[in-house]
C-alpha cells in the first residue's frame, strides 16, 4: 500500500530529473493537499514531533512534510508541486538567510507570497531560546551527550561565544544529532512556548 514516504521519494526523484508520473499518481491516490517544504531532516523531525504533540496525523490530513536536502532546491520543488505544477498548497519553514530562496521559489511557482515562515537564525536557535540553555543542557544530559558537550565546550573555537551559540553549534557537530534533537527539543516544549514560526506553520495547516 502506498504511503506518504513513497510520495516523498517520487517527488525527490522527479526533482532530480526523473518522471513526474509516479508523483502525480500518488498525489491523487493519497489525497495530498499540501506540502511543507523544509531544508532538511532535522526540521522535518521537529515538525513531525510538534504534530504528534498536538495529536495530529498530517499524513491522514493529506499533508506531506518534505525535506529537500538544502534550501537552494526550493525553487525546483515549489515549481513541481505548487500552483504551476501539481496544484498543491505550499508552506514551509526556512532560516532568515534562506528567505530569498523561498520568496523567489514561491513567486515563480505562483504560490501565495506569505505562505512560508522564517526563523530568526534557524530552527535550532528558536528552540534553544524557547527552552533556555539550562533546560537544553538537561536534555543533553538525559540523552547521554553531556560528556561530549563538555569536551566540545573546552575547544578554543568555542571560547567567546554565547552559551546559546555554543549549544547550537554542538547540535550540528555529529551526523544525525540535529535530527535527533529536532524531536527532543520540540517534545520538551511547554505548549505556550512553541517558537512563533513553527507554531504559525502548524496552525496554518
Amino acid at each position: 500500500m502506498a504511503d506518504m514516504g513513497a510520495f516523498r521519494e517520487a517527488v525527490t526523484a522527479w526533482a532530480a530529473g526523473g518522471s513526474g508520473g509516479p508523483a502525480r499518481e500518488l498525489a491523487g491516490r493519497l489525497s495530498v493537499r499540501a506540502v511543507v517544504l523544509l531544508e532538511g531532516l532535522s526540521d522535518a523531525a521537529a515538525v513531525d514531533a510538534l504534530a504528534a504533540s498536538r495529536d495530529r496525523d498530517l499524513t491522514a490530513e493529506g499533508v506531506c512534510v518534505l525535506p529537500m536536502g538544502g534550501a537552494m532546491n526550493v525553487g525546483r520543488f515549489a515549481g513541481l508541486l505548487g500552483p504551476s505544477g501539481l496544484g498543491l498548497r505550499l508552506t514551509g519553514l526556512c532560516d532568515e538567510r534562506e528567505r530569498g530562496y523561498y520568496a523567489r521559489g514561491w513567486e515563480r511557482a505562483g504560490a501565495a507570497p506569505h505562505g512560508f515562515f522564517v526563523c530568526a537564525a534557524d530552527l535550532e536557535d528558536e528552540l534553544i531560546r524557547a527552552l533556555g540553555v539550562p533546560r537544553v543542557r538537561e536534555l543533553v544530559r538525559a540523552e547521554g551527550d553531556l560528556r561530549a558537550l563538555q569536551t566540545f565546550l573546552r575547544q578554543p573555537a568555542q571560547q567567546g561565544r554565547s552559551a546559546e551559540q555554543q549549544v547550537r553549534r554542538f547540535l550540528g557537530t555529529k551526523k544525525g544529532r540535529k535530527i535527533r534533537y529536532g524531536r527532543v527539543l520540540v517534545e520538551a516544549l511547554d505548549p505556550d512556548r512553541v517558537p512563533a514560526p513553527l507554531d504559525g506553520l502548524m496552525a496554518g495547516l
